[in-house]
């Protein structure tokens, strides 16, 4: 039961914030508490985020439209590929980019669960194997 000082809330395209930056990608805060962040994100068509890890926060990805192509593990060799519908899971700390192989934008929804702090921390790259 919501309490008067944790009102239920709604959140409007409208009302939503920048997110964290990450180079291709347009993040969308909704709701940041102190062990949860979710947002909307877009990707452009032929886009390539630059590489980024989460820290101590694991993500869970929907595709709502587009495609969405993630390398990750030794060189970014590993990859992964969701349409719409599909679920991701990104676990603490995996380093990882972003791709929209689709010819249209691709819109999804992620949502974080950790311990608090920043979110996003951009890198040069996963580690070599």
């Amino acid at each position: 039961m919501a309490s008067q000082q944790d009102p239920v809330r709604v959140v409007t395209p409208d009302d939503r914030r920048p997110g964290p930056r990450t180079p291709g990608m347009d993040r969308q805060e909704a709701f940041a508490t102190g062990g949860t962040w979710s947002g909307f994100v877009r990707t452009e068509a032929g886009m390539v985020s630059g590489w980024h890890h989460h820290g101590d926060w694991e993500s869970v990805i929907y595709v709502l439209t587009g495609a969405l192509r993630m390398e990750f593990g030794p060189d970014g060799a590993n990859t992964v590929e969701a349409g719409p519908g599909d679920f991701i899971h990104v676990p603490k700390g995996a380093v990882h980019r972003e791709s929209n192989p689709s010819a249209e934008p691709a819109d999804i929804i992620v949502v974080r669960a950790g311990a608090g702090g920043e979110s996003t921390f951009n890198v040069d790259g996963p580690e070599r194997s």
